[in-house]
Formats: structure tokens, sequence, C-alpha cells
């Protein structure tokens, strides 16, 4: 039994960026779009490759990340389902500065760049939903630079545990769990420490009551007094 066909325009229609987009519209910026699948370790692209699309994940996940000289990587960012990577560079007819690899079996959406100057030219709205996604990663990029300088290890780590947790208001002996949604060592440069440096850092939180690890199930007791802890450090 064959599966069913991936519907490209519906799927453009749910993504903030395109849900404005008429049926007709919709239908026209499917026609300039190309779906990818990927399997864990593919490249999307390289430094110096050209660049003449951006790129949806619909399933999967995919890092952005650069290489020193010596070969060390940095994980610059993380890209999940529903998230757009590949604008800003797009627009400055310039090759990729960095580099994109699936890090679990992905399907990436393609939109080339035909496709969306002629969306720019017919609805200035689409324009500034595009902008605004560009400075919301901007904004996140340098929040990541402020926390870099500004905050230790540690206080990073607990700050990564803690993104999606309530800490106001709730049950102190509560037990939240966080799943690491992909390898330490990842997580890691994405934090811009040594995997080494992660893992003695939640070894510690462990050996202070602040947490419990199950391999990648991060189990935090008591989102408040790990919140604390980092006030503290």
């Amino acid at each position: 039994m064959e599966s069913r066909p991936f519907d490209v325009p519906r799927y453009l229609s749910v993504l903030p960026l395109f849900n404005e987009l008429s049926p007709a519209e919709l239908t026209k910026v499917a026609a300039g779009c190309q779906l990818r699948r990927l399997a864990r370790g593919d490249m999307v692209f390289r430094v110096g490759d050209p660049c003449n699309e951006f790129h949806v994940v619909v399933t999967g996940q995919v890092k952005l990340f650069v290489l020193s000289p010596g070969g060390n990587e940095k994980v610059v960012e993380l890209i999940g389902p529903g998230h757009s990577f590949g604008e800003a560079i797009m627009f400055t007819d310039r090759p990729y500065i960095l580099s994109a690899q699936a890090l679990a079996d992905t399907l990436l959406l393609t939109v080339g760049k035909p496709a969306v100057i002629d969306e720019i030219k017919r609805d200035h709205r689409f324009a500034l939903r595009l902008l605004a996604g560009m400075s919301r990663r901007l904004h996140g990029l340098i929040h990541d630079v402020e926390a870099y300088a500004l905050h230790s290890g540690l206080q990073r780590v607990i700050g990564y545990l803690l993104r999606d947790q309530s800490v106001d208001g709730c049950d102190p002996a509560a037990v939240q769990t966080v799943t690491l949604p992909v390898s330490k060592a990842v997580i890691a440069s994405r934090l811009s420490l040594t995997p080494e440096y992660f893992s003695r850092v939640l070894h510690e939180l462990e050996s202070k009551g602040l947490i419990e690890i199950d391999r990648r199930e991060i189990r935090i007791l008591g989102a408040k007094r790990l919140a604390e802890y980092r006030m503290q450090a």
C-alpha cells in the first residue's frame, strides 16, 4: 500500500509565514518547493554551497554548525519541526556561511527563492512576516551570546534544563521531566561547553539531589530549587 502523497500547499497553510495566502497562492508557492528525505547524518548543505532557497523542517531535526580551523564543531542552532532556516542567507546572494546536517531521519521542505521573491512583490505583508521571523532568530542568537558572556557553564546548563519548565507557583515537590532531544555532545556544543564539562555539571546537580539522570531523561526534583541553585552559582 502506497503512502499518501505529501500535501505541500496544505502544510504551507499552517505555517505562520504562509497562513494568510489564498489556496491559489499556496499552490503557486508549492510549485517552487521541493521535498527532501534525509537519513540521520545526511548533509543539508555545507559551507560554500550556493544558497538559492530556505528550508523548513517538517519532521526530524537539523543542526546548524561551523567548524574551527582545527576541526572542532560548534553547534549554532538546533532546528525542529515547523521551524525554518536559511532565509537571511538566501537574500545575500552569497554561499552558505555554515553547514546543516540531519540529526535524525528528517523530512525537509525546501522553498525556492523565486517563489519567495514573487510573493514579496505581490504582497508586502509577506515580506513583513518574513522579517519578523528573521528578527526572532536574531533575538535568540543575541540572547545566546549574552548567556555565554555573562553566565557560567553551570548556569547555562540549568538554564537549558529549565527553559520550558514552570518555576513560579509550581509544587516544590513536583517532578518535571526533560528529555534531551539530541546527544549530550550536541547540546554541550550548543551551550559552548565541552561534553565532559556538560556531563560533570549534570552529575554535580544529581549529587545535590536536584535532578535524576536516566540516559536522555533528566528528572528535575523541584524546578524552584534548581532555579535558586542557579542564582547562587
